[in-house]
């Protein structure tokens, strides 16, 4: 993808930098990108903060997820991972290259630190989120006591066909971006970085936002052709975010499990859909199934897709009605799921389906009960498999001179 107007490529960062030699003008143009200047604005997302990136922020086109297994043996080797973890994280959201020698400045009789095939591209607002599992609070590093009550492992929900080759993991992060290659490079680069001290587990790319966190922007499609994520909330409503996603200091009381304050939990879920199925099946049929029209995308019976919606004059079985806050207590998540196609099944069929991403400020209280209700009564279950399943801590946000996971660990 060519940079946008204004937008600083990676390239004009390394000819700008060399320029500027170590004065003062280099250390404007970084300071541009991270958070002050026109490229800022156009194509980079600070990566410090409150909170972490890539959850309230506006959702990119592309995203590649990865769930590590740590082989760290002690705390201070896992540290060292995230430490060196953050370091590229900074520089790779602010499009620049890894490591002071890059693809090219370095020792040409030694491994670039740097692979290199994101020269020349944008930042591409890339973001970078890192989720700690369930499985990280074992015996290994003496974390167990530091585990909140929140991080649950997920109960098994019926029509369940998890993968176990793609589900769990101590690690996970999220690489979201305007352009995909950008996207890869980032989750490559962390994965070089991790060796022998993480291995990825599993692995998914997407496409196609199936979510949006900006009520002004067009609500996007999913595979089954109706809008998805009318209700979500929004990035900018800073107390919807304060109620529904972000960790209060109360949730986080025990002085072990302050570290998540400011945090969030996330779930992931890879939805294979039959899109085969779904595509014999009548107009009138689908939109009884998801309780919108697929055109508009308003509630059944009504006109515009902002319309508030009454489940009670919804079919039973019903997508929305069974997911509408209301039968949950008001729980509501912050959804960023993407599309996915990986090629065809065994039976020729169409491998393909939904991304599921969910932050939210406890799983047990919006999550895991609106999937037990979609899970015993949706109708959408007929055209539906959940194949990939994990849960993770997401801390929050880190200073200018913090690292991921410095509270947990420190």
């Amino acid at each position: 993808m060519a940079a946008g107007r204004g937008a600083l490529s990676r390239r004009g960062l390394i000819a700008a930098l060399g320029a500027a030699g170590a004065g003062g003008a280099g250390a404007a143009v970084l300071a541009g990108a991270g958070g002050d200047g026109a490229a800022a604005r156009a194509d980079v997302v600070p990566f410090g903060g409150e909170h972490q990136a890539g959850v309230a922020t506006d959702v990119q086109a592309h995203l590649h997820f990865a769930a590590f297994d740590v082989l760290a043996t002690d705390r201070e080797e896992l540290a060292g991972l995230l430490r060196d973890w953050t370091r590229a994280a900074r520089s790779l959201t602010a499009g620049l290259p890894v490591g002071e020698g890059g693809a090219v400045g370095g020792d040409p009789l030694a491994p670039p630190e740097d692979t290199g095939e994101a020269l020349g591209l944008p930042a591409a607002r890339l973001t970078l989120t890192l989720g700690v599992g369930p499985s990280l609070f074992d015996d290994r590093f003496g974390l167990a006591p530091r585990r909140p009550e929140a991080l649950v492992d997920l109960p098994p929900f019926p029509g369940d066909a998890l993968d176990p080759a793609r589900c769990g993991g101590d690690l996970a992060v999220q690489a979201c971006a305007d352009d995909p290659q950008v996207a890869v490079h980032a989750v490559r680069t962390l994965s070089r970085l991790a060796a022998g001290r993480a291995a990825v587990r599993w692995a998914q790319l997407g496409y196609g936002r199936a979510a949006t966190v900006d009520p002004r922007a067009p609500t996007p499609r999913n595979l089954f052709g109706f809008k998805d994520g009318t209700a979500n909330v929004a990035g900018r409503d800073t107390a919807a975010l304060a109620e529904h996603v972000w960790v209060a200091a109360q949730d986080a009381a025990a002085p072990e499990h302050a570290w998540m304050t400011g945090g969030t939990y996330l779930v992931a879920r890879r939805i294979a859909m039959h899109v085969e199925t779904w595509d014999r099946s009548s107009l009138a049929e689908q939109e009884r199934v998801v309780g919108r029209t697929k055109g508009e995308g308003a509630p059944l019976g009504g006109r515009r897709e902002h319309e508030d919606v009454d489940p009670a004059a919804l079919p039973a079985t019903s997508h929305v009605r069974l997911a509408h806050p209301s039968r949950h207590g008001g729980a509501r998540m912050l959804r960023r799921g993407f599309n996915y196609t990986d090629g065809a099944t065994a039976l020729g069929r169409l491998d393909a389906g939904l991304f599921f991403l969910a932050y939210q400020r406890d799983v047990r209280r919006a999550f895991v009960p609106v999937q037990r209700a979609l899970a015993a009564d949706d109708a959408l279950n007929e055209y539906l498999r959940h194949t990939g399943s994990g849960v993770w801590a997401v801390p929050p946000g880190v200073g200018a001179d913090g690292w991921w996971g410095q509270r947990l660990l420190a």
